[in-house]
């Protein structure tokens, strides 16, 4: 059930290629959907920028709420949790000091928890004075310095997410976003498209601690051969990017790797042999010997795009005779039984599952 428009282009940079796509949407949103556009040309955000102050790498820019990193001034106070955290970050609320305990450890605390956070700090601010939750542990001195640096209103509520980088982006992206949601601060008439771009090539993968690719492995490392032989991997940025709208990711693109020498570098850094990447990949390599053009491209799915253009949530409502969440398709009774015969016709033999 999905569906992708593939567009590839030669003899083009990643932003030339921006520029020639993006009349496409922009025509797709006002002619065809009746919808307005929120920024042209569309924002360039760096991914690691879309982490740290939206707390995911697809946000909904329809609504402000960003994070802001209070990691110096949380890794100063006698609070233990702030004091010994990698990452303090803190999300402001205006007209959430009306939110009940409840409703915070209900909604909010078990939206962070999902999104893999230990637990969601809050403290409101009603009137200008900080109430509740952690606020008892702060002097008055840190909570004006803290006012100072959120730029508090008299009345707000601020969360707080202390853990590593990625899970301190994510959990309070994830309140973010529910408190979008709960608030109705996205106005549904807009569609805000943006790029997201700098991807990093490598990432250390957390279970075995060696470096792995982090998105698409053929994409151009920003810098090309010299990169890879000079810097430290996990500072290599890729020439990837998404087109993303709303809080929706429609295409995932790069410019491609289309040079022998810089692909089996790439590889090597990430554990693969030139023996291991010629198995896999060599009629690529072969290909590439013969010389191919500079090229880049994506490729939009266009049921996600129907969802943007729609206003849908969720992808099954823009899809013709959708399977259901057994994988089932009742129009046409499918998967259905296969016999012995049919089997054997095509030489597949069944396995019981131990």
């Amino acid at each position: 059930e999905f569906y992708q428009l593939d567009c590839e282009v030669s003899f083009m940079s990643r932003d030339e290629f921006f520029d020639l796509v993006e009349p496409l949407f922009v025509e797709l949103t006002e002619q065809i959907a009746g919808k307005k556009i929120q920024q042209t040309p569309f924002p360039r955000i760096p991914f690691k920028q879309a982490m740290e102050e939206y707390g995911s790498d697809r946000p909904d820019l329809r609504f402000g709420l960003k994070l802001v990193d209070v990691t110096a001034w949380g890794n100063a106070s006698d609070f233990k949790v702030f004091a010994t955290a990698p990452f303090v970050r803190a999300l402001k609320i205006d007209g959430g000091h009306e939110w009940s305990r409840k409703q915070i450890e209900e909604e909010f605390e078990d939206t962070a928890k999902r999104a893999h956070a230990k637990g969601l700090a809050w403290m409101k601010f009603v009137d200008g004075t900080a109430d509740g939750g952690v606020a008892k542990f702060f002097s008055e001195e840190q909570l004006s310095a803290l006012k100072q640096s959120l730029s508090l209103t008299e009345n707000c509520i601020v969360f707080f997410v202390a853990d590593e980088w990625e899970v301190s982006c994510k959990a309070l992206g994830a309140v973010r976003d529910y408190a979008g949601k709960k608030l109705e601060l996205a106005d549904q008439n807009v569609i805000a498209w943006a790029w997201i771009v700098d991807f990093p090539f490598f990432e250390k993968n957390s279970e075995t601690g060696k470096i792995d690719f982090g998105h698409n492995p053929f994409s151009m490392p920003q810098g090309g051969l010299e990169a890879l032989n000079s810097q430290n991997p996990l500072d290599i940025l890729a020439d990837q990017y998404d087109i993303i709208a709303n809080g929706l990711e429609l295409s995932s693109g790069a410019v491609r790797n289309k040079d022998p020498e810089v692909m089996y570098k790439a590889f090597e850094i990430a554990g693969y042999s030139k023996e291991q990447v010629d198995e896999k990949f060599g009629h690529m390599i072969d290909a590439f010997e013969y010389g191919a053009p500079p090229h880049c491209g994506f490729a939009p799915g266009i049921e996600r795009l129907v969802m943007v253009l729609k206003g849908e949530t969720n992808i099954r409502t823009v899809i013709p005779f959708p399977k259901n969440q057994k994988a089932e398709e009742p129009m046409m009774g499918s998967p259905a039984f296969v016999d012995e015969a049919q089997l054997k016709e095509l030489g597949i033999q069944l396995r019981k599952q131990v």
